[in-house]
Formats: structure tokens, sequence, C-alpha cells
């Protein structure tokens, strides 16, 4: 008899040990994620590649409602996915419940304090390398995604990311009045725009800090001949310099007023001549959602 009490305590004991400890381990159906590069290059010349992190934001559906994402007590908060080169690995592992999710994406992964108004900066030397491993001018190309009202019945959750700052592409042109080759020693600059900014997380909406002073940045070249920057979106109301070009002890000024749109990659075209006076310049060009 002394020997089956003894047997009942001890598996008591076990019990207690199971539900008072760790929760089992969760054997339900793993979320997977494909994730869609905005466009068909980047400035390292692919799409999402081996290493590359993402932050992704879950909340859950209540009474068939979906609730705001916040900062912290969502389904799942700021859950890093790395890429393999195949396939996004979450850690912590992400498995599907029964109900009904909002997924919101970003990259490259940070770790913000808020949510709705997560505050962001360009940088201002694009063209060298940060501490990451990118380039400031990739660092700066701020990317979101979000699927709404997915269920473990869709199957893999697809996120199409897209860029949500802007881009201006500065194309260098050789005029027929200018003599020998186009140098190698330019340095482009973008003048008078404010790099600070804040980002809604949820809906991918971008306003510039309005408290901020305006900067300078140094664009990177991306191409033959070819400067791009990252822009925060914003309105250059008042006609100002905005563009240099810097080349072997020459400095071409380009003032104007300017329209930076969320998505859009904006492009110049310079025509350099002999005489600095006579640069030819286009401005106008647009390409809304891709960056090439």
């Amino acid at each position: 008899m002394r020997k089956f009490l003894f047997t009942i305590i001890a598996a008591l004991v076990l019990i207690c040990g199971c539900t008072s400890g760790e929760s089992p381990a969760i054997t339900g159906e793993v979320m997977e994620f494909n994730a869609a590069y905005p466009s068909s290059t980047r400035a390292s010349g692919q799409s999402f590649e081996d290493g590359d992190k993402i932050g992704i934001y879950i909340s859950e559906y209540e009474d068939g409602k979906p609730v705001p994402l916040k900062a912290s007590g969502n389904f799942k908060n700021n859950n890093p996915a790395v890429f393999d080169g195949r396939r996004w690995a979450c850690d912590p592992v992400i498995y599907w419940g029964e109900g009904t999710y909002d997924v919101f994406a970003y990259y490259p992964y940070l770790l913000p304090d808020i949510v709705d108004e997560m505050p962001f900066n360009v940088a201002t030397n694009q063209d060298e390398e940060t501490s990451g491993g990118m380039s400031g001018y990739e660092a700066s190309d701020f990317l979101h995604a979000a699927a709404k009202g997915v269920t473990r019945e869709d199957g893999t959750v697809k996120l199409s990311f897209r860029h949500i700052m802007s881009n201006l592409t500065i194309n260098l042109i050789k005029g027929e009045d200018f003599s020998g080759e186009l140098p190698y020693d330019v340095t482009v600059m973008v003048h008078n725009t404010v790099t600070d900014c804040y980002i809604d997380l949820a809906t991918g909406d971008v306003v510039k800090n309005p408290r901020a002073r305006a900067k300078t940045i140094v664009a990177r070249k991306t191409g033959q001949m070819k400067y791009s920057a990252v822009i925060v979106p914003q309105m250059i109301e008042y006609k100002v310099p905005l563009v240099e070009i810097a080349c072997s002890g020459v400095s071409y000024m380009i003032e104007s007023i300017f329209n930076f749109r969320s998505g859009t990659q904006h492009i110049i075209n310079v025509t350099l001549d002999k005489n600095s006076d006579k640069v030819k310049i286009d401005i106008g060009g647009e390409v809304p959602g891709g960056w090439d």
C-alpha cells in the first residue's frame, strides 16, 4: 500500500512539473513566408539575398475585426526572419493559430519602440559602407509589406514589399562640346532635404520630421556615370540649390523646386559642357513603384 501511494505522488510531481514550468512544444503548422522584392534589382544587383533579415509583426482579429497594431501585445512582435537564399527562417518559429491575422513586415530589421511613428533617417553619406555591411544607400532604402486577413487555409503568406522612401537618380551625359572623356573623380551631392522621418509600420506611411533641419546627402555611384540617393519623401517648395556635381575642380549646381514622392524614382539627366554655364538639365522623369 505504501508503495502504491509513492507511485501516485511521483506521478503528481511529474504533472505539476509539466504545468508549472515551460509550455510543451507547439506542434501546429509553421507559418511560412514568401517575400517579393519591389523591383528586379537593388543596389547590390539582385533581390533579397542570403542573410537579409526582415521584421514581422502579426495582429490577430477579435470578433471578426482586426485589432490595430501595437508596439507590444500583438500575436507576434517584431519577429525576425532571415533569408537563407531559398526560404525565410523565423527565430523564434511562428506557428499558425485558428484565427485570422494581419501581417506587417519591413526591411532592414530594427528594434523599434514605437510602431505608429517609428523614427528613421536616411544616411547622409550613402556612398560609404555601414557597420552592417550594407552601403548607406541600401541601408536607407526602407521597405514595407502587409498581408491582411490571412488564415491557415491561405497557406504561405505572400509579402509584396514596396519602397516607401523616394529615390533621386542623376545620369551624367557627355555633351558635344565636352572635350575628352567624362572625369571619374565625380562627387554628386543632394542639398537641402530633411533626412529624418517617422514611419507607420502598419500602413507604410512616412512623413518627414518637421523639426529636423535640412542636410546634404552624398549620392552613391550605382552605374556608369549614374548616381543615386534615397530621399525622405517631402516637398521642396522654394527654388534652392538641390544637386551639386563636383568633378576635376569644377562644380555644377542645379537649383529647383521638387516633390519627392514616396515609392518613386525621380530621374535627372545632366548633359555636361566644357562651359559650366551651358549645362543642360532635364528634370521630371519618374518611375513609380520600382527602382532600377
